[in-house]
C-alpha cells in the first residue's frame, strides 16, 4: 500500500480496501477490526483506574464505581489498544524496584480462573479472601490444586506461601507514575 492509501485510511479518508489489504493495515496499526471499520483509527482512548492493587499493602478488591468511571482516568499507551483493558494503581512497596506506589498496571479483564500463562509472571491476583495484589506467580512440586506462592520483589517482604488464588492476569503493561497522565474521558473503552 502506499503512503498516501495509509494517510486516508489513518484519517478515515478512505475505507475501502480489499480484505487483504484491511488486515495489514489492522496489523500495521494493532487496532481492532471494529476500529478500523468505524475510522476510529489514531484517536486517543481513555482507560478507567479501575481501583487500586496491593503490593505489601493489604487491598480489598471492590469496585464501587459505575462502569467506566473508576478512580480516575489515563491515557491508554498506544502500545495496547483499550479494549477488554484494565487498569490498576499500585499501592505499597513489596514489588520495587519493579512497580513502585503510583505506577499504574494494565492487564486483560478476559481472565477466568488461573491460565497457565500466568505461572511465573508479574501478575494482578485477587486471593480466595478478595484482596487483590501484585505479585509473581508461583507453583511448586507437590502443591495442592488451586494453592500458589505469591513472591515479591523487596527484600523486606517474605513471600507468601500456599495461598488460594481465584484469578490471576499476567501485567501487559507498566507505566511508572511518573510517565501516567490523568485524563478527562474522551472515548472510554471498559
Amino acid at each position: 500500500m502506499s503512503y498516501e492509501q495509509l494517510k486516508k485510511i489513518k484519517q478515515g479518508a478512505n475505507k475501502s480496501t480489499n480484505v487483504d489489504d484491511a488486515m495489514k493495515v489492522i496489523e500495521a496499526f494493532g487496532v481492532s477490526a471494529e476500529e478500523f471499520m468505524s475510522g476510529n483509527i489514531g484517536r486517543s482512548y481513555s482507560v478507567a483506574v479501575a481501583g487500586r492493587v496491593g503490593a505489601g499493602a493489604t487491598v480489598q478488591l471492590e469496585d464501587p464505581y459505575p462502569k467506566g468511571d473508576g478512580l480516575y482516568h489515563i491515557a491508554c499507551p498506544p502500545q495496547i489498544g483499550p479494549h477488554g483493558i484494565v487498569a490498576v494503581e499500585v499501592e505499597g512497596n513489596s514489588m520495587e524496584p519493579a512497580y513502585e506506589a503510583g505506577d499504574i498496571l494494565f492487564y486483560s479483564r478476559d481472565v477466568i480462573g488461573v491460565p497457565s500463562e500466568a505461572i511465573g509472571k508479574r501478575c494482578v491476583v485477587e486471593d480466595a479472601d478478595g484482596m487483590v495484589w501484585i505479585k509473581l506467580l508461583r507453583r511448586r512440586d507437590g502443591q495442592p490444586e488451586g494453592l500458589f506462592d505469591l513472591i515479591s520483589f523487596h527484600a523486606d517482604t517474605p513471600p507468601m506461601y500456599d495461598v488460594a488464588v481465584k484469578w490471576a492476569a499476567p501485567v501487559k503493561m507498566h507505566l511508572s507514575a511518573a510517565l501516567a497522565h490523568r485524563t478527562t474521558p474522551k472515548q472510554t473503552e471498559n
